[in-house]
């Protein structure tokens, strides 16, 4: 009997229901805490694959095996859920800001905004032509009357995620990020940031939808609506997001 339980307490993780989520790389450090409160109600596993919205709403147009979309870009799920590929409602959980980001060893004054980056030889960006948090730095350069003078510059990260990256490791003199990326405990020791005003640039409305295809809609659905209680915004906040 004992060696029956000993089998049955093994067994019982690897049965444990398995989501699969497909989430904005902004998410990157707020997301485990959301995920590890979430699992540890559910007793379930949640297993994410980070990447740009753009690139994965592609991928789910063609059929990708995720339950859970969590995109940066509302735009993105409400095209899936008028083509008849989602299940339930699109539901909005956060709204991002982007920052100016440099190392401490920059010479660039960021405190002069954007401007400050007519100094900079290489400036990264995610790539705007599939990740939203690329489109709003486009925007806010825009915005200031600084695009022709500072797009030679760009250096395109795949999301921004790589961004981050590239302008952390050196590869770009600054960058034009997500705020919950600079709250991370690496970027942060790394370098500082100033925000770059919301006046200049389209809302960054973040949104969750649920896949038709999923064979784990009643708990796919459950995290969605997770992602709206008080306990899982409190997170995004700490993380520089807002409702």
């Amino acid at each position: 009997m004992k060696h029956l339980l000993l089998f049955f307490a093994l067994l019982a993780p690897a049965l444990a229901q398995e989501l699969h989520v497909a989430a904005a790389a902004d998410l990157s450090s707020a997301l485990p805490k959301l995920v590890q409160q979430f699992e540890s109600a559910e007793h379930c596993r949640v297993i994410v694959s980070y990447g740009s919205s753009g690139n994965f709403f592609q991928q789910l147009q063609n059929g990708a095996p995720f339950d859970v979309f969590l995109s940066a870009d509302v735009q993105y799920p409400q095209h899936l859920s008028e083509s008849g590929l989602t299940a339930g409602n699109t539901v909005e959980y956060a709204s991002g800001r982007i920052v100016l980001w440099t190392r401490n060893n920059s010479h660039l004054e960021i405190s002069k905004g954007l401007k400050s980056l007519v100094s900079a030889q290489t400036i990264a960006i995610a790539n705007p032509a599939h990740a939203p948090y690329g489109r709003a730095a486009v925007s806010a350069i825009r915005s200031e009357g600084l695009y022709n003078q500072l797009s030679p510059k760009f250096v395109l990260g795949e999301n921004i995620s790589q961004a981050a990256l590239f302008a952390q490791s050196g590869s770009a003199d600054a960058g034009i990020l997500a705020l919950s990326l600079a709250f991370s405990p690496s970027m942060q020791s790394s370098g500082h940031y100033v925000e770059v005003p919301t006046s200049e640039y389209p809302p960054l409305r973040q949104a969750a939808v649920v896949m038709k295809s999923s064979k784990q809609q009643a708990l796919a659905k459950r995290f969605v609506a997770f992602l709206s209680t008080d306990p899982a915004r409190k997170i995004l906040q700490q993380f520089g997001f807002a409702k």
